[in-house]
């Protein structure tokens, strides 16, 4: 039988924030596509999309969407995950989910390529990508893990408006409007559209991301926590996080602090350890005010790293500053390089 060369591809999602940015990014990779579908709600369908300079109709997705799929790339919500994620899979897709639908199921892996790629192997049908906050961290944690050792670790992030869509974002346009004009602002997007309160984000931050649980953490928070367990291989890892909402559009940023299991490390360790590591930029020089940002890491595929510090009272403890794309690494680009990897190794 004849190796296939070729795939067929769905974007379920194509008309949202990540789904256009799959779509952006499949388009500038060397992925061996034959036909790209995109795949939608009932109110988008009928919308065209640019791709290789053909002009593509988005369709209503729905079960028999998939059939002649190898590989579907999810990014609709995760209602819409569970309701036809296994109608794909039955007509013999593999699903990479971009939802928290299955980021914790124990049956689906739950996959960073640079940080677990072997994960892949053991997949039914469907893989998640994780959160976009925990892929930045886990990105930077793995190879310190690897080197030496991780006990502990704390996190606060400051996560950018686009990780709420595109509504969110517009209402960050219109409230900063509002606000230079002495207006009062409106608010109906955020923390959670769904919930009965609502806030400005312009000018603001928001210590929530997503509903609250009953242990007083937020869902965004609980996500980080079970998930970089989950992708290090270490239940038994400490972490507490606090998600905030910044008023920028793109690029999540995190203040992280982690303690090895050596005490005798200095900053250029983890530095030079970091420098080795995949998809990892280090951008960290106190002496000329090099650290990455939100904008200069705008666009870009890799996860910066900067600010490392040792702790002043703790000898096993670092401190790190963190930056990445939230809609490329964070989001897309997970989803892409995931599905990449499937075909190189030959996993589908």
């Amino acid at each position: 039988m004849a190796e296939q060369t070729t795939f067929t591809i769905a974007v379920v999602g194509a008309t949202g924030a990540v789904g256009q940015k799959i779509v952006q990014l499949l388009e500038e990779r060397d992925m061996p596509i034959g036909e790209l579908k995109l795949l939608s709600s009932k109110r988008s369908a009928g919308k065209k999309v640019r791709f290789k300079n053909e002009e593509l109709t988005v369709e209503e997705a729905a079960p028999e969407s998939f059939e002649n799929v190898d590989i579907a790339l999810f990014s609709a919500g995760g209602s819409i995950s569970k309701k036809l994620a296994p109608e794909a899979v039955e007509r013999g897709a593999v699903v990479v989910d971009n939802t928290s639908a299955y980021r914790l199921d124990d049956q689906v892996p739950l996959v960073v390529p640079e940080v677990n790629e072997d994960d892949l192997q053991s997949h039914n049908g469907i893989i998640a990508n994780p959160n976009c906050s925990t892929i930045q961290m886990v990105a930077i944690l793995k190879p310190i893990q690897e080197a030496f050792g991780l006990n502990r670790v704390i996190v606060s992030t400051y996560q950018a408006v686009s990780g709420s869509g595109n509504e969110a974002c517009d209402e960050l346009e219109e409230q900063t409007r509002q606000y230079m004009n002495g207006d009062e602002m409106t608010a109906d997007q955020l923390p959670v559209k769904g919930d009965e309160k609502h806030f400005p984000i312009a000018f603001n931050a928001l210590p929530q991301i997503d509903s609250f649980q009953e242990n007083g953490y937020t869902f965004e928070e609980m996500k980080m926590i079970h998930e970089s367990k989950k992708i290090l291989h270490d239940q038994k890892l400490a972490i507490a996080a606090t998600c905030v909402r910044l008023p920028i559009f793109t690029s999540h940023a995190e203040s992280v602090y982690a303690e090895v299991e050596n005490n005798d490390l200095t900053v250029n360790d983890i530095q030079d350890e970091l420098e080795r590591a995949n998809g990892v930029v280090v951008e960290d020089d106190p002496t000329t005010q090099t650290y990455p940002t939100p904008l200069s890491a705008e666009g870009k595929e890799d996860v910066f790293a900067g600010r490392i510090r040792k702790d002043l009272d703790n000898d096993y403890g670092f401190h790190f500053w963190i930056v990445s794309d939230n809609l490329i690494k964070g989001a897309a680009l997970n989803t892409i390089q995931i599905a990449e990897r499937l075909i190189h190794n030959k996993w589908l």
